[in-house]
């Protein structure tokens, strides 16, 4: 199946590439569309991965460390998905070449290329240490490389958004801190996702209490982290306007946050969390981290491409029109070939972890 998907994704990005980026829903005044969500949640996701097993090597938590093989893996491939969604997008990836070659390091860009393939390199040799018994007195020093490589990338990606002063929806520095948050509990979800797919039901018992409290205690740190955000954006920061077009407005925002994002993305998974504690199962865990990935990617799409749909202002304090679209709130509607290209992202993702686990020992021996 993943293989299928990532043909598609291929064929998707062939296509927009032949026929140009028309035929997509991304226009002058949406140019972030379904692909970059995509790509970003499975980017910022890649750094929480790596969560388990950076408590095991740094913080000395040696329950979590049968998991971090997995973890580590789980990130890198990830990291690998959201990479690719993004350069078959670009139209002409080739130019990523020039983009690698040819840095300007006053752009965050150019500095999360650094960031993002560093990890994977950083993450090569962890997982290295952790596999060849006469490196493993490396794992601690390279564990905290990693853990802190990863917040820094996951920080570097959220400024990507809280320097763009041009959008209202995104100028609050608060975006960086609120992508590691946000990090740790999709990653998990993520992980958990690989790990029932692939882990036998007699190894997942010995794992699934202290981990399902995990992911507990990671979806209400984002969802605080969340309510921060837009609590600092309407009340501190004189972004009222915004806020009420993305909380209460008559598009299809606020559905998606509070529909999507709150209930379907944090409150049900934690009802099931809290009700089912301590008979669930592979399938329960698999539709629980299947909500909080579909609640993250709805509340990031909510928040990239509604803080695009908002308009600009032009000239502060006055309201400007012109033929241009000044002033109108944009419309967007992703295409096909979008959607075929994100979840070639995920596809990709999965098919990479899955060949590893085959070539290598990764997954936890059952106690």
């Amino acid at each position: 199946m993943s293989l299928i998907l990532i043909i598609v994704a291929l064929f998707a990005a062939l296509n927009m590439e032949h026929e140009g980026h028309y035929i997509t829903g991304m226009d002058n005044q949406i140019v972030w569309g379904v692909p970059h969500v995509v790509a970003i949640f499975l980017i910022i996701s890649a750094s929480g991965a790596l969560n388990i097993a950076s408590i095991a090597s740094v913080f000395g938590r040696q329950f979590y460390t049968p998991l971090s093989r997995l973890s580590t893996v789980v990130a890198i491939t990830l990291l690998i998905g959201g990479l690719s969604v993004i350069l078959l997008d670009l139209g002409r990836p080739d130019r990523l070449l020039i983009a690698m070659t040819y840095f300007n390091f006053s752009s965050i860009f150019a500095w999360n290329i650094i960031l993002y393939t560093g990890f994977i390199g950083i993450g090569i040799i962890y997982l290295w240490t952790m596999l060849d018994w006469q490196a493993d007195k490396y794992r601690k020093p390279v564990g905290i490389i990693a853990f802190c490589w990863r917040l820094i990338l996951t920080a570097g990606t959220g400024s990507i958004f809280g320097v763009l002063v041009a959008r209202e929806a995104y100028d609050i520095v608060i975006m960086a801190p609120m992508f590691i948050v946000l990090s740790l509990g999709y990653g998990l979800a993520c992980y958990l996702l690989v790990m029932c797919l692939f882990l036998p039901e007699q190894s997942w018992q010995v794992f699934k209490h202290r981990l399902s409290r995990l992911l507990a205690v990671f979806i209400v740190c984002g969802l605080a982290t969340s309510l921060f955000y837009h609590g600092a954006n309407y009340w501190w920061f004189d972004a009222q306007a915004v806020e009420d077009f993305l909380l209460f407005g008559d598009d299809i925002y606020p559905w998606l946050i509070w529909g999507g994002y709150l209930i379907l993305g944090n409150i049900l998974p934690l009802l099931l969390l809290g009700f089912h504690f301590n008979q669930n199962s592979q399938a329960s865990t698999l539709l629980i981290s299947s909500l909080v990935i579909a609640g993250g990617l709805v509340h990031l799409y909510a928040l990239i491409i509604g803080g695009q749909a908002y308009p600009m202002p032009l000239i502060e304090g006055y309201d400007s029109t012109s033929s241009f679209f000044d002033g109108v709130i944009a419309s967007y509607s992703p295409s096909q070939w979008e959607i075929m290209l994100g979840l070639g992202g995920f596809a990709l993702s999965l098919f990479l972890a899955g060949f590893t686990v085959r070539v290598f020992r990764i997954l936890p021996e059952s106690k």
